[in-house]
């Protein structure tokens, strides 16, 4: 059996500490939790959701110089981290206002289609231009 260096049991206390942490704050602050396993399970989903929630709000951000519905990926990936991510919520408010929207607040379905259908020809024409030309 190897011994552990200095630095590799000190990292697993650490890690041990963060996790004890973790656990009690989800059991202080979670919806469901009641006992330790469900607050583990519900860490993991949180964890998930707001790594979703990251790529897609950066494939949001690549969409404004790029083809595609930048500001509703963006909206989108708000959306995942606003439950998570206090700063989510006050900027998916700001993006919902930039989204062309009627008065009860929803899309409108000439925009949201013209908007689909601008995007996959952009990158339809950009994909036969770079392979295909």
């Amino acid at each position: 059996m190897s011994e552990q260096s200095p630095h590799e049991s000190r990292f697993e206390e650490v890690l041990g500490e963060l996790e004890q942490a973790a656990i009690e704050a989800e059991l202080a602050t979670g919806r469901r939790e009641e006992t330790i396993a469900e607050a583990k399970r519900h860490i993991l989903l949180r964890i998930a959701r707001v790594a979703l929630g990251f790529v897609v709000l950066i494939a949001g951000l690549l969409m404004l110089a790029l083809p595609g519905p930048g500001m509703l990926t963006i909206a989108a990936g708000l959306a995942l981290l606003a439950s998570d991510v206090p700063f989510a919520r006050r900027l998916l408010d700001r993006v919902r206002d930039r989204i062309p929207s009627d008065v009860e607040g929803k899309i409108s379905k000439p925009i949201l289609i013209g908007g689909l259908l601008v995007s996959a020809f952009a990158v339809s024409f950009s994909l036969w231009w770079s392979f295909f030309r």
